[in-house]
């Protein structure tokens, strides 16, 4: 924003400390006048005693108080303005790391050193704010590079059965265009969970009552075949858990939540459990799952981008890696939290947690 130029805070603050010792000086020396008044003798009742008394005011009294006031107003402007600059030190390093950060320079930190105050309040929270911010610049970044590298690769893949098609007269039509719809089709879904987890980013949704546990039992039902499928149990069972938010991007969540289960299980006799309940102004969907045990290092990071628990998976409903930071993306959205906990007989337990719908 354009503005047009203005007094330094510094020279405001001068003005101000001097002009307040100024006042307080006439104060001073008005009240000493008083008490001079009253102790001189009654001599003002005749002409001659006026002139006596503006006399004794002029020649002692006055030059004396306008001295002291020059002193004041000099001793104000010097002392205020090396009083000022002292103070606005700590803005002044604020101000050169907010220059040095609209550099892209996010690694500066101010540091501000001393007990707490007003200013180190201000700085410390300019300091936590460059830490997240230089985080989601990373992530971002980590982001970008993951999904460069996941989009490349099902195009990569065409242009190399097109490369050998092109090159191969006698190749089966039938099957080049088997293998393209199958790379073609993960891209698409590769897509379509980029753009889910950008609009959950922008939180770009309508808000409005949602029962956590209709959404677990519609996942479980839809998601049923692939279990049976598997050979994996599901099994929903819960409390009447009303949530506020959108309900496509939960119902996402708990078919995100169910299919990871599903497909990240033990190959057979595997099992997942569903289990919406209520809490105190808050409610949960829980999904847990067997499978393999899992180190809590690898369960940390299993909300970021394209990580998948073990490894590469290459069936039909591996995924995209993006399943569970959908999740985690749908979660903050909603102002919840997820937590992933491996359990110790192996697998993962899954908790959302959402505020509660205001009356429930």
């Amino acid at each position: 924003m354009d503005r047009a130029p203005g007094p330094s805070v510094r020279l405001k603050l001068t003005l101000s400390y001097a002009g307040f010792l100024m006042v307080a000086g006439v104060l001073l020396i008005a009240g000493v006048w008083v008490f001079l008044v009253d102790d001189l003798p009654d001599v003002t009742s005749s002409p001659d005693g006026i002139l006596v008394f503006r006399s004794i005011f002029l020649r002692t009294y006055l030059p004396a108080a306008v001295g002291t006031l020059l002193f004041l107003l000099v001793f104000g402007l010097v002392g205020g303005w090396f009083l000022a600059g002292r103070m606005l030190v700590p803005l002044t390093r604020i101000t050169d790391a907010t220059r040095i950060a609209s550099t892209g320079s996010l690694s500066h930190r101010i540091r501000l050193p001393g007990r707490r105050d007003e200013f180190r309040e201000l700085a410390d929270a300019f300091d936590a704010m460059l830490a997240r911010i230089e985080a989601h610049v990373d992530e971002q970044r980590r982001f970008a590079a993951n999904a460069s590298h996941e989009l490349r690769t099902p195009l990569a893949t065409s242009k190399a059965l097109l490369d050998v098609a092109r090159t191969d007269p006698d190749h089966d039509p039938a099957e080049l265009v088997d293998r393209l719809h199958t790379v073609n089709t993960r891209a698409i879904d590769l897509t379509e969970a980029l753009l889910v987890l950008g609009r959950a980013d922008r939180r770009a949704f309508t808000r409005e009552p949602v029962d956590l546990s209709l959404v677990a039992e519609e996942a479980a039902e839809t998601l049923l075949p692939l279990a049976e499928e598997r050979g994996v149990t599901l099994e929903t069972e819960g409390d009447i858990a009303t949530a506020t938010g959108s309900p496509a991007l939960l119902q996402l969540l708990a078919a995100n939540l169910v299919q990871n289960a599903i497909v990240h299980n033990l190959p057979r006799d595997g099992t997942v459990r569903v289990h919406t309940g209520v809490h105190t102004g808050t409610v949960t969907l829980t999904v847990e799952n067997s499978g393999e045990r899992l180190a809590p290092e690898l369960v940390a990071t299993l909300t970021e981008p394209f990580q998948r628990g073990t490894g590469r998976v290459h069936t039909d409903h591996a995924g995209v890696g993006l399943g569970l930071a959908i999740v985690a993306s749908i979660t903050r959205a909603h102002d919840g939290t997820l937590t992933l906990t491996p359990r110790p007989a192996g697998g993962l337990r899954a908790v959302v947690e959402l505020p509660a719908a205001p009356g429930r």
